[in-house]
């Protein structure tokens, strides 16, 4: 009786492991999908397309709306639901036409995925990548297990911290011309980046 509840529970566990792919993973998977659009010949041609498909692949393994709370930081609190929402929605757009447009550029890079960092429901995946040119700059990914699958929360490049960064510049914004000011911003460069 012991060993069968014993090979249950082991089943189960391996299950759920099985279940809650590695961070790793997660963001290679992501990434892989990205390289094949960026180098698909027949997408090469159809930028709208491209950009979509870029967008929809980036989508399912960032988590827009931790991105959008920790780069508001403490103007987040202030904030009503509705303007929460705004907010994001914004942050999302901008992200991906930022991110979308830069990846446009990639050119057979190689990325190496040197480690994974695990700490409870917080993970990091770092990376790096390496030009043709044999250049060499590191990525690395923090991810957050939102109810069993891991998302993307910061992107840090070169040691720069993509929330970190947004949010020093929101919040000196926020301070020098109030918030409405920043969420003008935040449309015109969506708008602009779409536009590239």
């Amino acid at each position: 009786m012991f060993n069968r509840i014993i090979g249950a529970t082991l089943v189960v566990l391996f299950i759920a492991a099985e279940a809650l792919a590695a961070p790793t993973d997660e963001v290679k998977k992501v990434v892989d999908e990205v390289v094949r659009i960026v180098s698909d010949k027949g997408l090469k041609k159809d930028n709208l397309k491209r950009r979509q498909a870029l967008k929809k692949s980036i989508s399912t393994v960032f988590d827009y709306s931790e991105m959008a709370k920790r780069s508001l930081g403490k103007n987040w609190n202030q904030r009503t639901p509705a303007e929460k929402k705004q907010f994001t929605d914004l942050f999302a757009s901008l992200l991906e036409n930022s991110y979308a447009s830069k990846i446009e550029s990639y050119n057979d890079e190689r990325i190496i995925y040197l480690k994974e960092n695990l700490d409870g429901d917080h993970a990091e995946v770092k990376s790096k990548v390496m030009t043709a040119k044999r250049d060499e700059f590191t990525i690395d990914y923090r991810l957050i297990n939102q109810n069993g699958k891991w998302l993307v929360y910061d992107v840090v490049i070169e040691g720069i911290s993509l929330v970190s960064n947004y949010r020093t510049q929101f919040n000196k914004i926020i301070s020098a011309s109030g918030y409405n000011e920043l969420l003008k911003k935040l449309q015109n460069k969506s708008e602009e980046l779409k536009a590239n």
